[in-house]
């Protein structure tokens, strides 16, 4: 019981929250705040709509990886001083874009949401190759649960905060404000540790570019990890993409999805987080992806009898807190897996590759689900949700087959 507190309470967690909601926060300053912004200001729905193709640096971030895994800055070492470096070009153009005017310079705004999101997208990057560098592999379920906890909080403050804010003071001034609050992140990166440099990192930049590639295709079974990857959470993607038509079909009124979906919800995902972290520390990650995957599933399927139910709001709060609580227990295992089959000398350009290819299904997989919703209904439709997460247990039993101890992490 002891090993287990000083596991949980210790600096190396602390900084992963701290770091997660440094990441966190400015995810929604380019997309619901700024939104916000322009609408207020009569910036037409065409031009808001493009304004998320700003977005792309967060798919695209492996791009430049490799020059962070091969190049280390004269201070502070190979991971901290960039993710300095970066921190503070990414509250620079965070003030940039408060000193934008939507109506007058969309281009303006667009070079200036840009910037955000490539230093935000590199911030993600290198705090993903810290958190793999810096904790043990037992202790990598925790910490990215953490991290994911203190994601969420960030988002919170930047759109519910920034919201609150922007009915009292200017969105010049809650730019500001948010900028100020990225200094988290800044005293994070400066007081934490820098993790051991990893023996045999890349020296070119050809070494940089091509060896996390070649290492990781050598492996046994490499696409089907990829494979798995791309299927393991299809489903809960694509439920949770039709979800509030869904809640407004059965009757529910926006204040009731507000109070029960968002507020109550949020509190499940950071409950379920922290208690996932926290069983893979007992139990091992690939052991958990099974626990964690049959019960994202079994959440699922509470939509599909919430759909037979219809309007009760004790029903709508029993599946909410069971599908946020499941949600964040697999994707703190999800994320320490993917942490796990990265190489320390190349973290941040494979790391950066497995978390862009997350978002594969999540845009393509969920595109027709508006379609297959109105066709065969809404019980039908997340009863099929639920069945697509089978592919990906299928491909579970090959890296962690039930009945057997998991390999070592």
């Amino acid at each position: 019981m002891t090993s287990l507190v000083r596991q949980i309470f210790n600096t190396r967690m602390l900084v992963s929250l701290l770091m997660g909601f440094a990441c966190g926060l400015p995810l929604l300053l380019t997309i619901s705040l700024l939104q916000a912004w322009m609408r207020e200001e009569g910036v037409d729905l065409a031009t808001i709509g493009l304004m998320a193709l700003v977005g792309l640096p967060y798919t695209l971030k492996f791009l430049w990886a490799p020059l962070l895994d091969r190049y280390t800055l004269p201070f502070l070492g190979r991971r901290r001083g960039w993710l300095l470096v970066v921190q503070l070009c990414l509250m620079v153009a965070i003030v940039g874009l408060g000193l934008t005017q939507p109506a007058q310079q969309p281009t303006m705004v667009a070079l200036a949401a840009l910037l955000v999101t490539f230093f935000s997208a590199s911030q993600d990057t290198l705090v993903d190759a810290y958190r793999r560098e810096d904790l043990s592999d037992e202790e990598l379920g925790l910490g990215s649960s953490l991290y994911v906890n203190g994601y969420r909080v960030g988002m919170l403050l930047a759109s519910g905060g920034g919201m609150i804010l922007a009915d009292h003071i200017s969105f010049a001034m809650v730019y500001l404000i948010m900028a100020g609050t990225m200094l988290v992140g800044v005293f994070t990166t400066l007081f934490c540790h820098e993790p051991p440099h990893p023996t045999g990192a890349p020296r070119t930049l050809r070494e940089a570019v091509v060896e996390p590639f070649v290492e990781y295709f050598q492996r046994s079974g490499a696409l089907g990890l990829l494979a798995f990857v791309l299927l393991y959470k299809i489903g809960d993607s694509m439920a949770s993409t039709m979800t509030t038509p869904f809640y407004l079909d059965l009757g529910f009124t926006k204040t009731e999805i507000g109070a029960v979906v968002k507020l109550f919800g949020f509190w499940a995902t950071i409950g379920g987080g922290l208690l996932g972290g926290i069983v893979i520390l007992r139990l091992g990650i690939r052991r958990c992806l099974w626990i964690f995957g049959i019960l994202q599933a079994m959440s699922t399927a509470g939509f599909a009898a919430l759909a037979y139910v219809g309007h009760h709001l004790v029903g709508l709060a029993a599946v909410i807190a069971f599908e946020n609580l499941t949600s964040g227990m697999g994707t703190a295992a999800f994320l320490a897996f993917m942490a796990s089959l990265t190489d320390r000398r190349f973290t941040a350009t494979q790391y950066a590759l497995l978390s862009s290819l997350i978002g594969v299904p999540r845009v393509l997989a969920s595109a027709p689900t508006g379609w297959m919703a109105q066709t065969i209904g809404w019980p039908f439709f997340f009863i099929f949700c639920t069945l697509a997460a089978i592919p990906g247990l299928i491909l579970l039993l090959r890296y962690a087959p039930p009945g057997k101890a998991p390999a070592p992490e």
